[in-house]
């Protein structure tokens, strides 16, 4: 009789999840990964992001049949009408994605079988400095407070250490706390 291990846990297949870090340890150029996003002004403070191919693994990659759109606009408190959530809301949620997305995949490698994950991300700006009426504050967030909720088969210190591992491997977290430089490009009609 043959065993038959389950490599599903917390809906990441591990199989392929560990023969993916063998590669790339084995391949280090196929980490090489650039993602896209063009982004389109519609009026006032309402944009439009479309989000669709990127390279990865030494190719174009074809996988997405339809590309993701995302709204962004402002409150009417600044100026907008709520066509979506405001630029910084969506980066307290790729924070708050990332850093779960982390969670769930390094719980799963270390055999943790979650419940539940979630949080609250708080991000705290003095907009003043945003527009342009005090030079002093930053334009951005002065700091931002992540709570996170995590259950599961495990015991409060091991899921402890989860997160934490989840936030070392978080790449948007290293990209909000470390910074990256940016190029920025102008083109004119």
């Amino acid at each position: 009789m043959t065993a038959v291990t389950d490599t599903v846990r917390n809906g990441v297949d591990t199989g392929t999840m560990f023969a993916t870090l063998d590669l790339i340890k084995a391949q280090p150029e196929l980490a090489q990964f650039q993602f896209r996003a063009t982004n389109r002004w519609l009026g006032g403070a309402h944009n439009r992001s479309a989000i669709k191919g990127f390279y990865a693994a030494g190719g174009e990659d074809a996988s997405r049949t339809q590309e993701f759109e995302l709204d962004a606009g402002e409150p009417a408190i600044l100026l907008g009408t709520d066509t979506g959530p405001n630029p910084a809301e969506y980066l307290l949620h790729a924070l708050a994605a990332c850093l779960t997305t982390s969670i769930v995949y390094v719980a799963a490698a270390r055999k943790v079988t979650l419940t539940s994950v979630e949080s609250t991300l708080t991000g705290e700006m003095d907009v003043r400095g945003a527009l342009g009426v005090d030079p002093e504050p930053r334009n951005g967030f002065q700091r931002i407070a992540a709570s996170f909720r995590v259950t599961g088969d495990a015991p409060p210190e091991k899921l402890r250490e989860v997160v934490e591992r989840a936030k070392a491997r978080s790449a948007v977290y290293d990209m909000v706390t470390n910074g990256v430089p940016v190029a920025v490009e102008v083109a004119t009609d």
